[in-house]
């Protein structure tokens, strides 16, 4: 079991021609005994971005604070605190923040995809 504040894990910083203005941070994975998905909770600051990509398996995703956008299926969707995104396998997909503020999210993946 495990129970601890997403604060106390220190963020891994992106910041490169891919990825912009990103922390991500584990919050649950294969060390904690979690062999069916890994949570990882991501945050952009202003103008921050994923890069635009996809990959074999699929991921769920609930925004937590801030207004963005998603890209799937060739356009951009809006999103904001409480939005639930489900990206299928092979989608190409990128995320982006859309205000001066924090835009934040929490994503699952599956064990074969990278935890962080």
């Amino acid at each position: 079991m495990k129970v601890i504040n997403y604060t106390d894990i220190l963020p891994v910083t992106m910041d490169n021609d891919m990825v912009k203005n990103v922390a991500g941070r584990l919050l649950i994975g294969r060390e904690d005994g979690a062999n069916n998905f890994s949570m990882r909770l991501f945050e952009m600051g202003s103008k921050g971005h994923t890069p635009k990509h996809s990959h074999p398996w699929e991921h769920e995703v609930f925004v937590h604070k801030g207004t963005g956008e998603v890209f799937m299926d060739g356009q951009w969707h809006s999103l904001s605190e409480g939005s639930a995104i489900f990206v299928p396998p092979n989608v190409e997909h990128q995320f982006r923040n859309t205000a001066d503020k924090d835009f934040a999210f929490v994503c699952l993946v599956p064990p074969t995809a990278p935890e962080l």
